[in-house]
């Protein structure tokens, strides 16, 4: 009929009208591969039968899915997938009737699918400061900022509130009933007295630092910064100046 247009459908990998570049032979190679002893002989088995079906994959699926980010190489995605491919050849199980193809199209895919969700999630937290025009107002003040000193006034009051937080800790101190508590007011202290020479990014990576310097475990830790935070609203409430 004229005008109407022919759906050209993907050739599947058994198919014999196509030369396969990921067929029986390739999984007749990959169980030689899991059963041979020789070093030398599985390594020449790999490269030479194994490793260009595993490239091509890996590379079909970057293409047909656009699993490769603006500035991702494509060749170094599909080089970190087919090492990924290559990490799990012993866990393919010809005895279970599953081809190879199948199995290894299935792993790739979900390698290649969690890669992007965390490129994704890392690039919402990261700007590149090379693409200005793809920063926000405030992104760009604090860059124009960062690199400026801090006025002898700031320095001042930064040095004084720090001194009144280590006050502060002293006071909790001596309101600790045992030693649990003050071993986790003199390790809350040593925090504050280093925190210049801290590399602390989280919220549980200062509380590890504060149980390995208490000797708390973590449930006597837990029970001691209750108390703490307790002392802490309690000379809030008496109107002591802290911060």
């Amino acid at each position: 009929m004229k005008g109407k247009k022919r759906i050209r459908r993907p050739t599947s990998p058994d198919s014999p009208t196509k030369t396969l570049y990921f067929g029986p032979d390739v999984q007749e190679s990959i169980v030689s591969f899991k059963a041979e002893t020789d070093l030398s002989r599985r390594e020449a088995t790999y490269i030479n039968e194994i490793l260009p079906a595993f490239n091509k994959l890996a590379e079909n699926l970057i293409y047909i899915y656009g699993f490769a980010g603006p500035n991702e190489s494509v060749s170094d995605l599909r080089s970190d997938c087919v090492c990924f491919l290559y990490e799990n050849l012993h866990k393919f199980d010809e005895s279970r009737g599953t081809k190879a193809f199948s199995y290894f199209n299935v792993v790739a895919r979900n390698w290649l699918i969690i890669h992007a969700k965390k490129r994704q999630k890392m690039s919402s937290k990261y700007v590149s400061i090379d693409d200005i025009e793809s920063l926000s107002a405030k992104d760009r003040k604090a860059i124009a900022y960062h690199s400026i000193i801090e006025s002898p006034d700031e320095i001042l009051y930064s040095a004084g509130q720090r001194q009144r937080i280590l006050d502060a800790i002293v006071r909790i101190k001596s309101m600790c009933t045992n030693e649990h508590e003050s071993a986790c007011a003199d390790a809350i202290h040593t925090v504050f007295s280093k925190i210049d020479d801290l590399d602390l990014l989280s919220k549980r990576a200062i509380f590890v630092y504060v149980r390995d310097i208490s000797n708390l475990n973590a449930k006597q830790l837990a029970g001691a910064m209750s108390a703490i935070r307790r002392y802490y609203k309690e000379l809030i409430k008496d109107g002591v100046d802290i911060l």
